[in-house]
Order: C-alpha cells, then structure tokens, then sequence
C-alpha cells in the first residue's frame, strides 16, 4: 500500500465512522496491542485479507492519536504475526498525520489449502477466527472441518453406511445404470453388476456408501432422515409472517426419496405454488402462459443444491430448505462453496467437486450435464423471463440462490392466475363470477372456497380488495374491515 492510498482510507474510515469486514482499527499509542491473533486469524481465513491501522482510536470519535514507536510497533506485530499457523505475513506502511505517525499491517489472505489460520497458543480449535462484519468472531467447528475436508480430500459421500445392506438399494435402479454405463463405456461392458458397483463406490465392503444410497435407495431418508428437502410457501415476505387466517404457511411438504425423485418433487411443489401470468397477443389474440419463475431454472437451482450440498456427520441433521415468500424463491443447501470457488466466479471456472461419485452418477442417469452449465443457465433464463439476475450467497455453513419473483402489479392489462389454482378463467372473468357469487352476503372462507385458492391473503389482496375499495363490495361490518366475521356483498 501506498502511503497515498493509507491517507485516503483513514480518511474514508473516519467519515464513515465505522471499521469494515476488512478494516480494523488499533488506537496504539500507550503500546502495541497484545492480542491481535483473533484479528489476524480472521483476516487470514478471508479472501480479502484485510488490514489493521494502527494509530487511530475509534472510542474517542476515530481520532489520529498515533503510535507510541513506528519500529517497535512493527517489531511486536511480526512477533505475533509469527505465533501464528500458517505464519501471516504482515506488510506495513506508514504516513503521518497531523504530527502523529500512523502504521498500517496488511495481512494477506492464506489460501484455501492453508486455512484455518490460527493462533497456535490456542491451538486449531480454539484459535480460528472468521470476520463478520467488523467483529472477529471464533470459527465454529463445522467451519473448521470444511477447510480440513478440502485439503484432506475427504471423501464424504463415499462413508459406507453400515446399517445398510445391497439388498436395499433398487434393483431396477441398478440396472438402469448399470446399462447407461455399459453404453459408452465398452471396457465395462463384460463387467458383472457387483464389480461395476464397487468400481463406482456405490458399494464397499459389502455395504452401500452414502452416494449409492442417496441415489438408489428406495427411502434413503430411513438412514438419513434429514437428507431432504423442506419446503415452504410463506404468505409474506419474510418468515413468521401470518396470512388473513393466521396461516403460516400456504403449502409446505418434506419431500422424501432417492436424489431423483426429491428433484422431481421439488419441482412439482414449485410449479403448484407459483402464480401464472396469462399473456394475450395484441396480434393474434392467442393466450399464453407465462410461470412465475422459468421452471428449468428452479430445477438446475435444486439439482445443484443436492449434488453439491455437504453430506458429512457435521450436517447430517440438516435438510435443504425450498422457500417461496411473496416475492421471490430461496433455496439454502448445507455446506457453503466448496474449495477456492468464489461467488464471483461461479459459472465462470471449473470448480473443485464435493461429491464426484454422486455427480458423475447423476450424469450417468441423465439428471445433469455435469459440464458446469448450470449457473450460466439460470442467469440465461432469468434474463430472457426479464427477471432480475439470481443472487448467490456464501454464508457460514451454508449457500442460498435466490429467485426474484415478477412484480405483477405492474401489468394490469396481463392478469396473473394466483399460485395454486387450476382454473382456468382469468382475472376478469373470476372478478365477475365473484360478484355474482356475492349478490347473498358472503364469508372471507366462502370466498376463498368460491375462487378455488389456498391462500386467504392472496384471495383478498387480489380479488376482494379491489372490489371494496373500488365500492363494488360493501362490508357487513364497515367500522371493522379486518373482522374474523367480516362479510361481503355486491352493492
């Protein structure tokens, strides 16, 4: 760093008032720190690094106090720098302002392999740090592991699954994919079934590893119960949201079965939730139906959630969780990025494999391409739907893809079917049917019977409220319009 590029960040730091995810501040001017190994542990483990400024104390309103001693400051801050595994590096620079001398320490990123970096004096487990916002906080144990797995080459998928037998893996399943193998692959050809099925870690020491049994057994779920999908549709924009009847939920499911079928499940729950646009051509007059979301998205979405979640002991009690809310569709996977693969870079490099055995499989069996297309697919879609880019997050122990939904108030003259309804009438034509349904005063549940809908919420923000405010409806009990015993009759 540059002794112009330090004068700008302390001056972007104190009009901020605020220290960053790569920003850490140390007043120093009474003596160097002690214990910066918590600092210099989560810079470490971070792929931007980060860097500590010395001489500037944020509780007194991020005033330059300057440092006691340029050269024993740095003489202290290499000693701690060197207690550390892997060894960090620091690279410092210096500026003065106002009289007072001010010392900057960049500490660069470990690489991936390398990591956790930690304070030896606390030893792995309890001298890893990660940086959350301005705060160093200690790596949980997962954490930690996610890093061994990467560098070790564990082999998760491949852990045999002892309380199951071969017997308990579909035998027409097997075949399937004994056969698509055999197929381009002549030197498997005069292979038995039971070698071929070693040879490909779907089964070792005569039992089942984890990838054959998430990918052949009937209910992989009766050795693993929490190796499925939740999945929720959420009246509102965020979670604990209540619908008209207090509902939580709209439709929420666990979809269950081999890798195969939760993907054709998930799916199904998304194409039965999400509302539909008809689209009438100014041209032809020929209607068509546009989803909510392209489904072929939604699906490389969910094949990747599955063939890249983490399938080790530290999350085996966590499902992939499906969410629909008002406004867009989430899906969180255990096991955030896997290796030096960043956020950036998704769709863009040929990243490291978690599970190789279940893609490859996957493959095989014609559910995935396995050509790294599946981001850039997404991103495709969305963009020719008119839909914002999907957003990708890499949290602590876990990722999330998130869909933004259409906003469909925008387009009045191309009304939106309501999610879960299989009518076939549009807007206008259920608006009047409403009204003639309403000549006899009629309940909120009447009405969402009446419209064929699940969702209470969706059938007053769509249907009646607009016949109310537009005074087509007349409240039975006008001084108190949310009323459990509200009824509504055509004026």
């Amino acid at each position: 760093m540059l002794e112009l590029e330090l004068r700008k960040l302390i001056d972007t730091v104190r009009a901020r008032h605020a220290e960053e995810q790569t920003v850490e501040l140390k007043a120093a001017n009474q003596g160097c720190p002690t214990k910066l190994y918590d600092t210099l542990s989560s810079f470490s483990n971070q792929d931007d690094g980060g860097i500590i400024i010395f001489g500037v104390r944020e509780k007194d309103d991020f005033a330059v106090v300057g440092v006691y001693d340029v050269q024993d400051l740095m003489k202290h801050v290499t000693e701690q720098c060197n207690q550390m595994h892997p060894k960090v590096r620091a690279v410092f620079t210096t500026c003065e302002i106002d009289g007072k001398h001010v010392v900057s320490a960049e500490i660069p990123a470990q690489d991936v392999a390398d990591r956790p970096c930690f304070y030896e004096g606390k030893g792995r487990y309890r001298g890893a740090y990660v940086r959350v916002g301005d705060a160093d906080e200690p790596m949980t144990e997962y954490e930690i592991y996610s890093y061994e797995a990467f560098r070790r080459k564990y082999e998760d998928e491949l852990r045999v699954v002892e309380r199951a037998d071969p017997d308990d893996l579909n035998r027409d399943d097997l075949l399937k994919y004994e056969l698509a193998l055999k197929q381009d692959r002549p030197h498997l050809a005069q292979m038995e079934q039971d070698q071929i099925l070693d040879l490909m870690s779907i089964i070792r020491n005569g039992h089942p590893t984890l990838a054959g049994t998430m990918l052949f057994a009937p209910y992989p779920q009766a050795f693993f119960p929490q190796y499925g999908i939740i999945a929720t549709h959420i009246p509102g924009t965020e979670v604990g949201v209540v619908g008209e009847d207090g509902e939580r939920f709209i439709d929420n499911a666990r979809i269950e079965g081999n890798l195969g079928e939760q993907l054709r499940g998930a799916v199904a729950f998304v194409r039965k939730n999400m509302r539909i646009k008809t689209v009438i051509s100014p041209a032809t007059g020929e209607r068509k139906d546009k989803t909510e979301y392209p489904i072929e998205a939604v699906r490389e979405l969910v094949l990747n959630a599955l063939i890249h979640r983490d399938y080790s002991i530290h999350t085996q009690g966590m499902p992939i969780q499906l969410q629909m809310f008002e406004d867009r569709l989430v899906i969180t996977n255990p096991g955030g990025l896997y290796g030096r693969l960043t956020v950036d870079q998704l769709g863009k490099v040929q990243p490291d494999t978690r599970n190789p055995v279940i893609t490859n499989a996957m493959e095989v069996l014609a559910l995935v391409e396995n050509r790294y297309s599946g981001i850039p697919t997404v991103r495709r879609l969305m963009a020719e739907a008119g839909l914002p880019a999907p957003q990708f997050e890499n949290g602590r122990g876990e990722f999330r893809a998130t869909l933004k939904a259409p906003d469909y108030t925008l387009v009045p003259n191309e009304p939106a079917r309501p999610r879960n309804n299989n009518n076939e009438n549009d807007l206008k034509g259920k608006t009047a049917a409403l009204l003639d349904f309403c000549r006899i005063s009629r309940t909120r549940r009447e009405i969402v019977d009446f419209l064929n809908l699940n969702s209470s919420a969706y059938a007053m923000r769509a249907y009646v409220n607009p016949l109310v405010d537009s005074g087509r409806l007349t409240l039975g009990i006008p001084d108190r319009p949310k009323s459990p015993r509200q009824t509504y009759k055509t004026s």
